[in-house]
């Protein structure tokens, strides 16, 4: 059986969008909002276009190209055999040729043939393209309908990694003063307040406050939810929006650590697991991550856990490269609480305390994150927790999950609502293939998915719950 893949925005009229084009120009028509200058200074960028922007971006994208080798034959071994073309769920959803992968690398490769080839010096190449105001317009829109997933490397038969053309573009136009509000104003967020919903500590604390005593009314049991705890055994790093949209997340984190003993912590200096500046420059994305290695040290833990969330796992994932060796900390290097969970259940510290039937009401069925599954390969953990707490789970079609996953639609900074329309037709193929499975719960480990999943599940009349596995085995949960 297959699911429907149909190119198409639903009901284009209703977003803003002209139907008679919808396929010609619709992506086209949707940009994001352009960064404010109080975040891009706060950030370390320019605060607007820089003088001479042309020759300053190609400076840049020398730079890029004399450190990151991988870019440079990204540039050149692509031979547009059209592999990846029907493999990105923008393309799928909205029809548009742009969105094809090798499309949209293509606007970056006409400017490296322009100026980093002998040919396109000599302006004898018709490969070629300057990078002008058309140019940068056209970078500015497709590269930001980008969820840097790496679906479409799945297919490449040269293995070429879209998403670093992607990223090396949004570097590029930052380093010129051209950036997104929403990326610019959460990676400031975290500089001024530790994590990207700019929440003060005080607030943070309060809320945690707030779930001790609502946890406490539920289970009768001193749950605890503690705050800078210097010398605990963990320091978690949720994604922030665990603590105010995903409570029932952070509630799992607190009943898993309460039923297990352990002395844990967040922290005010750095809550927040998410990592924006993935999704803007390397610097920035050094940055940010450099932030929860030293909360950890600030308190004086044993380990670091980060929670479920799909960039801050990416991000995670980097950081011996980014930040050094993390030989102070058990284990000495990134942790994920999925591992955590499982490490557990194979020790046999949940066992005669996991109830099933609790979560009979669901069928379940998992959606794997871009990040955690291709470019972290937590693929059978988030799995071995729900057939360990669930007596319901089916798979989608074998071709959408695991390394092969769709994007829920809004990752690599696409989560703003001017791009509303670029997002619901990005989710489509993952909204059809969950339907094929008649599932009501649509579990995932990814705070960005927590919330563009259940807008695309409803605009796509998907009738589902979506979740976090924690949720689910929190439920299931005897304490």
């Amino acid at each position: 059986m297959k699911f429907d893949e149909t190119p198409i925005v639903k009901d284009p009229a209703k977003e803003g969008l002209s139907p008679p084009n919808i396929r010609e120009n619709a992506s086209a028509a949707v940009r994001c909002y352009p960064s404010k200058p109080k975040d891009t200074q706060a950030i370390g960028l320019p605060g607007e276009r820089v003088p001479n922007w042309q020759e300053k971006g190609i400076a840049k994208f020398a730079e890029l190209l004399e450190k990151n080798k991988a870019l440079r034959v990204y540039m050149d071994i692509c031979v547009r055999c059209g592999a990846c073309t029907d493999k990105c769920q923008f393309y799928l959803g909205t029809g548009d040729p742009q969105n094809f992968p090798v499309m949209r690398a293509e606007l970056m490769r006409k400017v490296y043939r322009r100026y980093f080839t002998p040919a396109g010096r000599a302006n004898t190449l018709s490969e070629a393209a300057d990078f002008d105001e058309e140019m940068l317009e056209k970078w500015y829109t497709y590269f930001y309908q980008c969820s840097e997933c790496r679906r479409c490397s799945v297919f490449c038969p040269y293995g070429i990694d879209t998403a670093e053309i992607t990223m090396a573009a949004r570097e590029i136009m930052a380093s010129i003063g051209v950036s997104t509000k929403y990326v610019t104003e959460v990676v400031a967020k975290v500089y001024e307040r530790g994590n990207n919903l700019g929440i003060p500590p005080a607030a943070w604390k309060d809320n945690c406050e707030f779930l001790e005593q609502d946890v406490e009314e539920e289970t009768g049991k001193p749950i605890r939810f503690p705050v800078d705890d210097y010398g605990a055994d963990i320091l978690l790093v949720p994604p922030s929006a665990d603590n105010f949209a995903n409570v029932d997340t952070m509630i799992g984190y607190g009943k898993l650590f309460y039923a297990l003993g352990i002395r844990w912590t967040t922290s005010t200096y750095c809550n927040e697991g998410g990592n924006f500046g993935l999704f803007l420059n390397y610097q920035n994305l050094k940055k940010v991550n450099k932030r929860i290695i030293d909360a950890a040290r600030m308190l004086n833990v044993k380990t670091i856990i980060w929670g479920e969330c799909g960039h801050a796992w990416r991000g995670a994932i980097l950081t011996p490269t980014l930040n050094g060796p993390m030989d102070m900390f058990d284990p000495p290097y990134p942790y994920h609480i999925s591992q955590f969970i499982v490490k557990m259940i194979r020790q046999g510290a949940f066992e005669g305390r996991i109830d099933k039937s609790a979560n009979d009401d669901y069928i379940v069925t998992y959606h794997d994150p871009c990040n955690t599954a291709r470019a972290g390969q937590l693929l059978d953990e988030p799995r071995e927790i729900l057939r360990y707490c669930v007596n319901h789970f089916i798979e989608m079609p074998r071709n959408t999950i695991r390394e092969k996953t769709f994007c829920c639609g809004a990752g690599g900074g696409l989560l703003t609502d001017e791009l509303m329309p670029i997002r619901m037709a990005g989710g489509k193929p993952r909204a059809m293939a969950v339907k094929h499975t008649g599932a009501n719960y649509l579990a995932t480990i990814c705070a960005i998915c927590k919330a563009q999943l259940p807008e695309s599940m409803h605009y796509w009349d998907v009738p589902v719950k979506v979740g976090g596995t924690i949720d689910l085995f929190a439920r299931a949960l005897l304490l």
